[in-house]
């Protein structure tokens, strides 16, 4: 006798397609380049974000400025300054993106999960952060409606 096997279980956010695509940026894969920038983006969001890097980035600028008088506030003076603010903006960007991006899809799950695990709340707003600027505008005004009881509960479609 051939024995069936039932397919594995699902959690509730599973079934609803709501997990974020592995593919997408703001979730990490198991490949070690993509995790190693996600650490190395982690810890240096968390270590920009103290007041130790605030301080340091502040006696930089006083450094900077108490020079400007030793360099007759040449072009360079003025170059050093300007050259090193855009370098550190532009990596900064890409790192405080990453962790930006990680945090929103955990913020997301965290959410899908309260509304999928609350049996009277409206599951079809599970996933809703893929829907369009308008779809998302349609759905912001039919709440405010039904704040001010003119309306009864907008579903939500962010599958389309």
């Amino acid at each position: 006798m051939r024995k069936e096997t039932s397919p594995p279980l699902q959690s509730s956010t599973d079934a609803l397609d709501t997990v974020p695509d592995t593919s997408s940026p703001a979730y990490a894969t198991h490949h070690p380049v993509t995790r190693a920038f996600d650490i190395f983006a982690s810890a240096v969001t968390r270590w920009t974000g103290s007041p130790v890097a605030f301080g340091l980035a502040v006696i930089s600028i006083v450094v900077w400025a108490v020079t400007g008088p030793v360099f007759h506030y040449s072009e360079n003076w003025q170059l050093v300054i300007n050259t090193g603010t855009t370098i550190v903006t532009f990596i900064m960007v890409f790192l405080i993106q990453q962790s930006q991006n990680k945090d929103s899809v955990a913020l997301h799950l965290k959410l899908n999960e309260l509304l999928a695990s609350h049996r009277s709340a409206d599951n079809h707003l599970i996933g809703i952060e893929d829907a369009s600027e308008e779809e998302l505008r349609r759905l912001a005004a039919a709440y405010l409606r039904k704040a001010a009881g003119e309306d009864e509960a907008p579903v939500a479609n962010a599958s389309s």
